[in-house]
């Protein structure tokens, strides 16, 4: 069954936000070590959110970033297989907001609104 393999919390102040979540929770959240788009991945100020050690049938990672307009949580979901879930998409009232791309060391991953409004990661690993 698809479980939540990722999320990511926009934020106005990163540094912030950053603060609060190490001290509420004791998160560990340093800059993105991700190789992607190095620059882009700056001017975003991308955080590495680690929640600790995975206990079965949790997640334990994340990302903050530098918010850009009026962005939400973004839960990632796992998946099998990314294109029968995004074929069926559309077919059931929901939009491909990002379409699918592959990112570096972690596995493909896509945007959807669903037909409420509500966005959602789609995200299958890399299982190399």
């Amino acid at each position: 069954m698809p479980n939540i393999g990722y999320f990511e919390i926009p934020a106005d102040d990163v540094d912030r936000a950053k603060q609060f979540y190490q001290s509420l929770l004791g998160w560990k959240i340093e800059p993105t070590k991700t190789a992607m788009d190095p620059q882009a991945f700056a001017a975003m100020k991308y955080q590495d959110v680690n929640t600790g050690a995975p206990q079965e049938g949790t997640l334990n990672m994340g990302g903050m970033y530098k918010r850009q307009m009026s962005e939400v949580i973004t839960n990632h979901v796992m998946v099998e297989n990314i294109d029968e879930v995004l074929a069926k998409v559309e077919k059931l009232g929901g939009k491909i907001v990002t379409p699918k791309m592959e990112i570096q060391s972690v596995g493909l991953d896509a945007i959807i609104q669903d037909t409420e409004g509500n966005t959602i990661g789609i995200l299958q690993w890399d299982k190399k």
